[in-house]
């Protein structure tokens, strides 16, 4: 999260949503309606004006087009690192959404999804005997090497097994092919994973078998899935649990990775957890769905240094998007000073002057805002493509930006007219 201040303004930005003056707006009905505010608010400000902010910065197209390139280039970087740590977030936990459950369980040892300790089988049958539990599954995840069947070489998948008869994800096109998975070293592979797979990809929907290596095993692509990478891990396999234990000779099939229990009916999620968590032992912890995924995204937020980095990159970006402005006003302030006293002496007072100034402002930062949204976009695409990250541009974000974007240029704006508010007609005449 980036929290920006400015007297009694607050604005945060999180990856989904962000808050202005305590409202929080998302992407929904509302963001339209603060969109048509603040545009409603600025065409109420220039109406009946005469555009002299307009007028003085086409005046000189080099400085405008200055000014234009410096915000879109702000306005990109803000972009980029709010698009990379959303897609962060959304990469580590894209398997924790898709649990097909109630209650998840793991190990009290265990930092996130991809970094499960493992815990003793018996735990799920203990929790059988817990009123309103319904049924519980296994969930084996691992990390191996495997072989790229298009480039032959090795690469980092992680690798996850089940019991196909009871799956455990919402994901209708892995749980459309489970019967494939009881076949021995049989996989779904993740087409969506990082690296070049587009023959085999292409080769696997024609039908065709497609054969590589796990260690010393021989497995066969049976089908194919898209979820996306993560940072740690280029892709992602989904297998049986036999053929898990095949792979990691080394597990044994008493300790598991994670249960998803489902609840008969009627019965209240949040007391079966809490009794599940007060009876079983202390090596296992229980969530609610909701409170599991939560808890993948708090340890990326607090725990990583995902959201500092990125946090500090759009200060910085910010701060840039601050100088360039400034430049450009102040010089444009400092060249027309005369026309300024001139004004003065004519009877006009500081506020028209500055609203001169801040018409400017508001003016080069809806100008500059919309290219680079537009190259954001490609950019987005472009390392979607090249890294399989889930790069999205939601209109949260958009707005987000743009009521940045404004408030970057008014603070430029606000600095470069000090030395205008002191000015004396007679001293300059």
């Amino acid at each position: 999260m980036t929290i920006l201040d400015f007297r009694d303004l607050k604005l945060s930005i999180w990856s989904n949503h962000f808050e202005v003056w305590g409202w929080r707006f998302r992407d929904s009905y509302s963001t339209d309606l603060l969109t048509i505010g603040i545009i409603t608010m600025i065409f109420k400000l220039l109406k009946n004006r005469t555009p002299l902010g307009w007028l003085q910065l086409k005046h000189d197209k080099m400085r405008l087009l200055t000014a234009l390139s410096g915000i879109a280039f702000a306005d990109i970087l803000i972009f980029m690192q709010l698009g990379f740590q959303d897609a962060l977030y959304k990469s580590n936990t894209q398997y924790p959404r898709t649990i097909k459950g109630d209650i998840v369980v793991v190990s009290s040892q265990a930092i996130n999804f991809n970094k499960l300790y493992t815990f003793p089988r018996r735990r799920l049958y203990q929790a059988m005997d817990i009123p309103g539990v319904k049924s519980t599954e296994a969930v084996y995840v691992g990390s191996l090497d495997w072989r790229n069947p298009q480039t032959r070489e090795k690469t980092s998948m992680m690798v996850i097994g089940f019991d196909p008869d009871r799956p455990v994800f919402n994901l209708p096109e892995v749980n459309s092919q489970l019967d494939k998975l009881k076949i021995p070293n049989t996989v779904l592979f993740d087409k969506a994973s990082r690296g070049e797979y587009q023959e085999v990809i292409a080769q696997i929907e024609q039908g065709k078998v497609i054969t590589t290596e796990i260690d010393r095993n021989t497995v066969t692509i049976a089908g194919l899935f898209q979820v996306g990478a993560s940072v740690q891990d280029d892709g992602a396999l989904i297998t049986s649990e036999q053929n898990f234990l095949r792979f990691f000779p080394r597990k044994q099939a008493g300790t598991v990775s994670l249960g998803v229990i489902n609840l008969k009916e009627g019965y209240n999620l949040e007391n079966v957890r809490s009794y599940l968590n007060a009876h079983l032992p202390d090596d296992v912890r229980a969530f609610t769905y909701q409170e599991y995924v939560d808890w993948e995204i708090n340890y990326i937020q607090t725990n990583s240094a995902i959201g500092f980095i990125f946090g500090l990159g759009t200060a910085v970006g910010f701060i840039v998007g601050i100088v360039i402005v400034y430049q450009v006003l102040s010089t444009d302030v400092n060249d027309h000073m005369a026309e300024y006293a001139t004004f003065k002496a004519m009877g006009y007072r500081n506020f028209y002057l500055l609203g001169v100034v801040f018409e400017e402002a508001i003016i080069l930062a809806l100008i500059g805002f919309f290219p680079s949204i537009a190259i954001a976009l490609g950019l987005y695409r472009l390392t979607a493509m090249g890294t399989a990250l889930p790069l999205v541009m939601p209109v949260s974000r958009a707005i987000a930006v743009l009521i940045l974007t404004i408030i970057m240029c008014t603070v430029s704006g606000s600095i470069a007219t000090r030395k205008l508010q002191s000015a004396d007609p007679a001293d300059i005449f």
